[in-house]
This record gives structure tokens, sequence and C-alpha cells, in this order.
């Protein structure tokens, strides 16, 4: 196993246009979803930061370790990229804040399947085998050549990044832990997922 650390990071920086509401805030646990996720982190990784967009700051109390977008960068690339450039030394475990059915038991089977001589290790579906992006770990050498990637590429998407790199493919024993919550239909569709005593 690779001596590089694995910190987490929540990115809860987006604008959650298509659930109208901030996705990060929405309640599945008794707590909102970006507080459940760095909570999940902080169990498995050494450090844990949230994501965020400048204004937010004022939300997180002074426990929360916070990394505030750069802005040099489009879409998530944006979050990640800037905690890159705050500890280019050491990986990133990346969760996307609309992950509710993601839980610790995925996050164990991720690390200990990581492969750091990757340039990520990434979750998928068995039915797509694409990689997640925002559900991965991210090894230093492949967020240094995204920005490689960012300058000189023809496109922006992290996705498309990793399918074109040399990376390891992880398939969570429990596929429902990958399930987006992007719009509202969704959102109720989770909440009839999870039984009363995991609300």
């Amino acid at each position: 196993m690779s001596s590089t650390k694995i910190y987490g990071l929540v990115l809860s920086g987006g604008k959650s246009t298509r659930m109208g509401t901030d996705k990060g805030l929405i309640e599945y646990h008794g707590i909102a979803q970006r507080e459940y996720l760095y909570q999940l982190l902080q169990k498995v990784c050494g450090n844990t930061y949230m994501s965020i967009r400048e204004e937010q700051a004022s939300e997180f109390s002074v426990n929360h370790n916070l990394i505030v977008d750069q802005n040099k960068f489009k879409g998530p690339y944006n979050g990640l990229l800037s905690a890159h450039n705050f500890n280019p030394n050491v990986a990133w475990l990346v969760l996307a804040c609309d992950l509710p059915l993601m839980d610790e038991d995925a996050l164990e089977q991720l690390i200990n399947l990581r492969n750091p001589n990757k340039m990520a290790t990434a979750f998928a579906t068995r039915k797509s085998g694409l990689p997640e992006p925002l559900c991965a770990i991210w090894e230093p050498a492949g967020l240094k050549k995204s920005l490689d990637y960012l300058e000189n590429g023809p496109g922006t998407c992290p996705r498309k990044f990793l399918i074109n790199e040399d990376i390891k493919l992880v398939f969570p024993e429990n596929e429902e832990v990958l399930w987006n919550a992007n719009f509202k239909e969704d959102y109720e569709k989770v909440l009839l997922k999870l039984t009363p005593n995991e609300k």
C-alpha cells in the first residue's frame, strides 16, 4: 500500500439547479446530506474537508475543514483541483453531495481495493462499467495530469478523463450507494428506500 495519505472531500459547492434546492442541505439521515458524508469520510480518512463556494463559508462551524473553490476550473473539476492545489501530496477520496445511500462499508471497500499506482480508483456499476469520478480516490498523479488535460485537452469532463486513463474500477457490493439524487423525484425515491429508522 502506498504511503500517500488519503484525505476526504465532500463536493458541496454546486448550485443544485436541477433539484431546485441545495442538495447538500437535504436531510435523508436526520442531518444535512453534506454533513452526513463529511462524518462518513471522517471515519475512514486521515483528514476530511468540505469543498464550498466562498459565499457558503458562513454556513459552517469552526469544527469544519473548508476548501474554498478557486474558480479556475469548470464544473466538478473546480472542487477537485482546488483541493489538489490545497494539498498536492495526498490522494483525495471525493464524494459528490448527491449520494444519499453512500455508507461506510462502501467507502472501506473502495479504500481496501485502492491501487495507488493508477491515476485513480473509482466506483462503477456493472451495467455501465464507467467510472464515477465523484465517487473515487484520485491519486496526486491523476489530479496533476488533469491540470494538463484541462489546459490542453478537448474537454472538461472528469469522467472522460478517467475513461482514457489507467485507473482501477471497483464495483460496490451494494450498487445502490451510487444512486444520484439530482431531481425531486430522485429525492422521493430515496426516501421510500430508507427505512423509518434511517431517516
